[in-house]
């Protein structure tokens, strides 16, 4: 693909369709966490996700911004105050000074996701992840976490409670390093590989630990272990007591 910059969505979508993929057998150890697809299944789950995925997130369809990769959410950008309600969630951050960054394609594939981090000790409430967590090919389910002033004031959960008390003691792992919501609704299940997982549609996930620096985060840690939460039902996300977002889906 040449070096270039500044391409446009028709572009992307020509370099793509130009591309051949090669399948490259290597020794690799699968952990007992890890789901293991055939090359037709797999093939169906690039296909929906589209590979470079340029959806029409809330910023990119208002803004009218279609033409171009976005850099920033510009309209989470103004918001301070961020509230998420769902099954057994009740959770806010302030994200004011921070950039929401909209995964557009350019750097994973496949993308979709807009993401910031939380300052450090705004976050309050709780909040309850309806998928496992995977951390190096072992599973935690049914996590909830309880934070006061930014920091996990409580952690629990149905299986790997132990593993996940081992994790949040780390050094930055009691702390939010990432808040994002997943954009791409080609990606529709979960695979217990959270480079997919992350950008399905419909869902938020955040991440313990290391912050993402072009947010404007500042937390450090030795991880940024990402874990998801299904928004499709009874669920909502306010900014600055407005509400964007419902149901899996941004509100126009």
């Amino acid at each position: 693909m040449p070096d270039k910059n500044d391409w446009t969505r028709e572009e992307l979508e020509e370099q793509v369709s130009s591309m051949t993929a090669v399948t490259i057998p290597v020794h690799m150890r699968i952990e007992r966490a890890q789901r293991i697809f055939d090359l037709s299944e797999m093939k169906t789950i690039l296909k929906n996700a589209k590979l470079i995925s340029i959806g029409e997130c809330y910023c990119r369809k208002n803004r009218k911004k279609c033409d171009g990769p976005l850099d920033v959410c510009f309209s989470l950008d103004k918001a301070a105050k961020i509230r998420i309600v769902g099954e057994d969630t009740d959770l806010t951050f302030n994200a004011k000074g921070r950039k929401w960054i909209n995964g557009d394609g350019l750097k994973n594939m496949p993308d979709g996701e807009v993401f910031t981090t939380p300052l450090e000790n705004s976050v309050n409430g709780k909040i309850r992840f309806t998928f496992s967590g995977i951390h190096m090919g072992r599973e935690v389910e049914d996590i909830s976490l309880a934070f006061k002033n930014g920091k996990i004031a409580k952690a629990s959960a149905a299986k790997g409670e132990d593993l996940l008390k081992e994790i949040v003691k780390i050094k930055g792992a009691d702390r939010i390093g990432e808040a994002a919501i997943g954009t791409n609704y080609g990606i529709n299940r979960f695979t217990k590989n959270m480079l997919f997982d992350e950008k399905m549609g419909g869902t938020i996930h955040m991440a313990l630990g290391m912050a993402y620096r072009e947010t404007g985060g500042k937390n450090h840690s030795a991880i940024h272990w990402d874990i998801l939460k299904d928004m499709k039902k009874n669920a909502e996300i306010y900014a600055d007591n407005e509400l964007f977002y419902k149901n899996g889906k941004f509100l126009e």
